[in-house]
């Protein structure tokens, strides 16, 4: 075997293994079950989405209702979940990233403002209107608003992965406990301003 065909089929190992880590492991049964939960119709069905589908949140400017392994255990190993996404007037859902699938999404009442950055740090934005989708690719930081003023949006988001993680961008960079001058010389800003933020956002 030359070198450079080694070379081509260790590089095609590495893909492989890389790739197999970054999605839900394949399971050998045809679901997981708990241990101490009875198997019947009840354990593959969710009613966590009732409320969360008729209208903007009753507090705050925006929640998410998930159904992912953690609230619906029939999802584990199944490669799936999805959340419902509740925007009051004016509501945002900030710039955050899934770690370990893409995001479907679908407006099913009002209008969304969406954006999504690729690794090229190009701004990729649209208007959404009620039946319109937007894919969100793996791993990207990504965001939507309502920008209406007086009524409410709801959108559904269906994932790749029975727990597809994540990360906002807000909570992980000023919440988390990097020191604040460490964020003050990344953001080209004073301490004293990181101090405003993170106390804007406490509690």
């Amino acid at each position: 075997m030359s070198s450079k065909t080694y070379l081509l089929l260790a590089a095609a190992a590495v893909a492989l293994i890389f790739s197999a880590e970054a999605a839900d492991p394949d399971i050998t049964s045809d679901f997981i079950v708990p241990a101490e939960t009875p198997v019947n119709a009840d354990f593959f069905t969710y009613r966590g989405f009732g409320e969360a589908l008729s209208g903007g949140p009753k507090e705050g400017s925006f929640k998410a209702t998930k159904a992912s392994k953690v609230e619906f255990p029939a999802l584990d190993g199944q490669s799936v979940s999805l959340t419902v996404l509740q925007f009051a007037p004016r509501g945002l859902n900030p710039p955050h990233t899934h770690t370990r699938s893409a995001e479907l999404l679908v407006v099913v009442q009002g209008t969304l403002s969406v954006g999504l950055i690729d690794s090229n740090n190009t701004l990729y934005s649209q208007f959404l209107f009620k039946g319109d989708s937007f894919v969100f690719p793996k791993g990207l930081v990504h965001f939507q608003v309502n920008v209406e003023s007086r009524y409410p949006a709801v959108a559904i988001s269906a994932f790749g992965s029975a727990n597809p993680g994540t990360v906002s961008l807000p909570k992980a960079l000023f919440g988390s406990g990097i020191e604040n001058w460490i964020l003050a010389q990344s953001l080209n800003t004073t301490t004293d301003i990181i101090d405003k933020i993170i106390a804007a956002n406490s509690g």
